[in-house]
């Protein structure tokens, strides 16, 4: 007679990691807003807080598969909290007029588009992430981290690094995101319902 593994308990230090993350966010954002974004030490501030966050997005996955600590709180939170840190610093990147709204709009659109679609897909097969997603996960951490800094003090080389990494981390964010809905066609003319769903 088989038996069917414990569940794992909410709470552990990966999804404490987590939820981490999502108090942080207000937190960065206040920073990142006092005196309309133009205080040097209150953006650095903001980009401690931003780096800090990005680092637990890392290693809270990697120390839940490493202790197979992996539970259904920590795959429903972890995404949101992603969305949460990243969207966050985008929309109000683009309100202290830093970053172009086009920009923050695509990624946006991209990002929530394929968490929908993902979650329709739950019923044929869970839909990894690509090797494509995580280096745009990386280089949209990256890009914003920079644009988080306080620019307007910082040598103009800075300012054009930032630029290129955004450029790169909007082109592989697309490209990915075209990817994704090329599979997810691909798996809802291919697959069948599993039984009991």
């Amino acid at each position: 007679m088989r038996v069917s593994a414990a569940p794992q308990p909410s709470w552990n230090l990966a999804n404490v990691l987590t939820v981490a993350r999502v108090v942080l966010v207000p937190v960065f954002g206040w920073a990142l807003l006092v005196d309309g974004g133009e205080s040097v030490g209150y953006r650095l501030l903001a980009a401690g807080v931003f780096a800090l966050a990005a680092v637990t997005d890392r290693i809270d996955g990697w120390y839940a598969r490493r202790t197979n600590q992996v539970t259904d709180f920590g795959k429903l939170l972890d995404p949101i909290a992603d969305k949460l840190l990243i969207g966050t610093a985008l929309v109000l990147l683009s309100a202290l007029d830093e970053l172009p709204w086009w920009i923050t709009v695509v990624i946006l659109v991209r990002e929530l588009g394929i968490t929908v679609m993902r979650f329709f897909l739950l019923r044929y097969v869970v839909l990894p992430a690509s090797r494509g997603g995580k280096l745009k996960t990386v280089l949209q951490s990256f890009a914003i981290g920079l644009y988080v800094l306080p620019l307007f003090a910082m040598p103009h080389a800075v300012e054009v690094l930032a630029g290129v990494v955004m450029a790169a981390a909007l082109v592989v964010t697309v490209v990915t995101g075209l990817d994704y809905v090329r599979t997810a066609v691909r798996i809802r003319r291919t697959a069948t319902v599993p039984p009991g769903i």
